[in-house]
């Protein structure tokens, strides 16, 4: 796998290649000009090859073998410029920013000659642009496309140094004593471009007298907040608040420390991700939010509606600059929440929308199988039915985890979570009693219960007690009982397709009727009605609760 050292002077390195094999129109996307211009004036160099850049402000500059200038800012005229030049010299042309010119038919012709012509030239033209913006006509006559990398970490780590001597005395102390310092604030600062690390760091130092890592993040999160695509979620959530889950969760402690350089030289891969399937309110969504705590990590959330949203074939762009965003904050999880609502028409979206849900979708499932980043990806889906099947494709994430509803354990301790966090003392109340009264509730149900009962005793001007809780309880309507068909399909999938993410004791297995039956009578005696006979079955799918589950009905 390529360090960013090396995918950086790939960069550099591919466009060599073109050049050199005559490649006659190339397209080079970045923001920042400046080094991506020092790079080719390296290479130009070293080639021996003359070096002309034109922007619409200043006309031609020679910046390498030569010198000169010449005020051609008129576009048509700079192409002619190109065309005129020596074919015998060696010589490489690059235009800034002259997407905007792409649109006009007489620049869009010139540039179809010019891709004919250059083949039997020594020279070169090389379209530099932030954006990557080619009409359907260019297609073909461009060559090749190529996104400039980022700064890589010995870029960083050297912009950063070179702020050094401007510290205090105690804080070039500590960089030199301790270099994981340093290589935290470099870690911190990757993916942001050189003039972006430059003046964050500057701000830092102004600011804290040294490098403060939340400053650096905070600038990261302007980038993400210029996207509009995504969220950066905040840390909130700790491990702690999660009640069950322990397959998941011991997954994902694992694996915290899974990018740093140390597992990358022990010869451990990326993680790619992981996709959470299962029953909505049992813990999914919180698991994405309490990993990037963990693993001291930015979490960005995804709004896949969002990537559709605006003009007719941005979508495509917009996917494109998700990816390009997230990349440039990692090592980063992006977390995508109920991804099925956002991919659900792929199958019909030829006859729907042209084509464009599966084209953005195609470009989804192939970065996450071959990306390279630092990026891990965190899915959640409530409805297994809607996923494409290429997205539970081999390779396109690490595990896929099933969430199904808590066990009596994992409700006992979901309840000591909800009541510690409203501020009362778990001891005070009946945990396995209230257990054992919320067969098949979710983690967000038994939360719903807790904040009712606080809401029924500060009416009655009490403090919260078991019986108030207990008859919290049994006022809810579980999915158990209204989605009892769905959540059995489900489990039906995830038996041979996925991995429990909890831990399940072997006498909490078979099958999941019992479970329903009995939650089903044990909701309609409590509110007065006939319970329907359901087929009786040994076992149960949800994990088979313990003999004093039962309810007296």
């Amino acid at each position: 796998m390529q360090t960013p050292q090396e995918s950086r002077a790939s960069s550099r390195s591919e466009v060599g290649d073109l050049i050199r094999a005559r490649y006659p129109l190339i397209y080079v996307v970045s923001h920042e000009e400046e080094r991506v211009e020092k790079s080719l004036r390296e290479l130009c160099i070293e080639r021996e090859t003359r070096l002309e850049v034109w922007s619409i402000t200043e006309g031609f500059r020679v910046v390498a073998n030569g010198s000169g200038s010449r005020e051609i800012k008129d576009p048509m005229k700079a192409l002619d410029h190109v065309h005129r030049a020596e074919a015998d010299q060696k010589a490489l042309f690059v235009l800034r920013d002259f997407h905007p010119f792409l649109k006009e038919p007489t620049i869009l012709r010139r540039l179809r000659d010019l891709a004919g012509a250059l083949r039997r030239t020594r020279k070169s033209l090389i379209l530099l642009s932030p954006v990557k913006k080619i009409p359907p006509e260019l297609e073909k006559s461009i060559a090749s496309v190529l996104e400039w990398e980022l700064p890589s970490r010995s870029e960083v780590e050297a912009i950063a140094r070179r702020l050094v001597p401007q510290a205090p005395p105690a804080t070039q102390q500590q960089i030199e004593s301790d270099p994981t310092f340093i290589e935290h604030v470099v870690e911190a600062a990757l993916g942001l471009t050189e003039v972006e690390a430059e003046n964050v760091f500057a701000k830092s130092m102004v600011r804290t007298h040294t490098f403060d890592v939340e400053t650096i993040l905070g600038e990261k999160k302007q980038i993400i907040a210029k996207s509009g695509m995504l969220e950066y979620y905040e840390h909130r959530e700790e491990f702690s608040d999660i009640g069950g889950l322990a397959n998941l969760k011991d997954w994902l402690v694992k694996r915290r420390h899974a990018f740093s350089s140390r597992a990358r030289d022990f010869g451990l891969p990326l993680p790619k991700g992981i996709l959470m399937i299962g029953v909505p309110g049992t813990g999914k969504s919180l698991t994405a939010k309490a990993a990037g705590a963990l693993w001291e990590m930015p979490l960005l959330r995804l709004d896949v509606g969002k990537i559709f949203a605006g003009l007719v074939g941005s979508s495509e762009e917009n996917i494109r600059t998700v990816i390009r965003t997230a990349e440039a904050i990692a090592p980063a999880i992006l977390w995508i929440d109920e991804i099925e609502k956002g991919f659900s028409g792929t199958s019909s979206s030829g006859q729907s929308d042209g084509g464009t849900t599966s084209r953005v979708f195609g470009s989804f499932i192939t970065w996450l199988q071959e990306k390279e980043s630092s990026v891990f990806v965190i899915a959640t889906a409530n409805d297994v039915s809607a996923l494409p099947p290429e997205l539970l494709r081999k390779g396109r994430f690490d595990e896929i985890f099933f969430c199904d509803l808590p066990t009596r354990d994992e409700r006992r301790q979901i309840l000591d979570i909800h009541i510690r966090k409203k501020k009362r003392d778990p001891a005070h109340f009946d945990l396995d009693k209230l257990a054992s009264a919320s067969v098949d509730y979710s983690g967000a149900e038994l939360e719903q219960a807790v904040i009712a009962a606080l809401y029924d005793a500060f009416d009655a001007g009490e403090d919260l007690g078991n019986e108030g809780l207990m008859s919290s309880v049994s006022e809810i309507v579980p999915l158990a009982v209204t989605m009892r068909e769905r959540i059995e399909a489900m489990r039906d999938w995830a038996r041979t397709r996925a991995r429990s993410a909890s831990r399940r004791p072997a006498a909490q297995s078979g099958n999941a009727n019992a479970n329903a039956n009995a939650n089903n009578k044990s909701w309609l005696a409590r509110h007065g009605g006939a319970a329907p006979e359901q087929p009786s079955a040994d076992g149960d799918k949800n994990g088979g609760e313990s003999p004093e589950r039962k309810l007296e009905l």
